[in-house]
């Protein structure tokens, strides 16, 4: 799954990478180290402008809230339970399929956090020693430092108590798409501790590489059974994984400390 990740890129850089046509200024983020469901995230998006004489498609950078709405919700408040979307469904599910075959986009980061149990305490919750075990939360970025890229899908939703002219009335929402962990070594693996992605968590965001952002972004693909060849996971080898501090776990810590290796899992968290 992607509950929680980094994205501490630049508008800018973010524009040179994705070869964005446009972004405004006004919507630029601060850098998140701790991004939750719920906050405003960064996305690429190909969209014809509205209002423009040109009806192509246009390179987007925008601002989107993460917890995706469908078109049809009544309310809201269903946003925060679907940050993600399984690859092997989201062709068929009723709340992600019409964005999937229209309404696609990249979810830039450094990388994602997940959560590992370690064995002393699995041991302890098993012999009902302690209810909630500790986790250790590792980082997963890719190995050569380049973008994260996150297959994603983004909704619009009107909320109809307001009036048309209302900032609000408008929501753009979005989620991440995620498929079975890479069971291949990872391409940097700490000393100690998980030896591949599927030794961390059983889900993975599906990270798409540069070759396949234009095609996956591009909005004249519709078919759904041709949408799905897009769903493969990366190659194997991309990705490397360390422990980092606890104190991720908290949403209220934010700060590229939060990124920091440690030499090895914290004390009452051994892998």
């Amino acid at each position: 799954m992607c509950g929680r990740y980094a994205s501490s890129r630049r508008p800018e850089d973010l524009a040179g990478i994705f070869e964005i046509e446009k972004w405004e200024p006004e919507e630029a983020l601060a850098p998140d180290f701790n991004v939750a469901p719920t906050k405003e995230v960064y996305a690429v998006l190909d969209r014809p402008v509205k209002d423009a004489e040109d009806p192509r498609p246009v390179r987007q950078l925008r601002t989107l809230k993460w917890g995706l709405v469908p078109s049809w919700s009544k309310t809201p408040e269903g946003g925060a339970r679907m940050i993600n979307a399984r690859a092997e469904t989201v062709h068929e599910k009723p709340s992600y399929r019409r964005a999937f075959a229209t309404r696609r986009c990249v979810i830039p980061a450094d990388g994602y956090y997940e959560w590992v149990t370690g064995t002393g305490e699995r041991e302890l919750e098993v012999e009902g020693k302690k209810k909630r075990p500790r986790k250790q939360p590792y980082f997963v970025t890719p190995a050569d430092g380049s973008v994260f890229a996150m297959a994603g899908l983004y909704e619009f939703w009107r909320d109809k108590t307001l009036p048309d002219e209302h900032p609000l009335a408008w929501w753009v929402t979005c989620t991440v798409i995620t498929t079975e962990a890479e069971t291949a070594p990872l391409a940097v693996a700490p000393e100690e501790g998980p030896r591949s992605l599927h030794d961390i968590h059983p889900r993975m965001p599906l990270m798409l590489t540069p070759d396949r952002w234009d095609v996956w972004l591009d909005p004249s693909r519709t078919d759904p059974e041709d949408l799905r060849t897009l769903l493969e996971p990366p190659p194997h080898g991309l990705m490397r994984a360390y422990p980092v501090s606890t104190a991720v776990s908290n949403v209220r810590n934010n700060g590229p400390e939060l990124l920091k290796e440690l030499d090895g899992p914290e004390e009452g968290t051994l892998f």
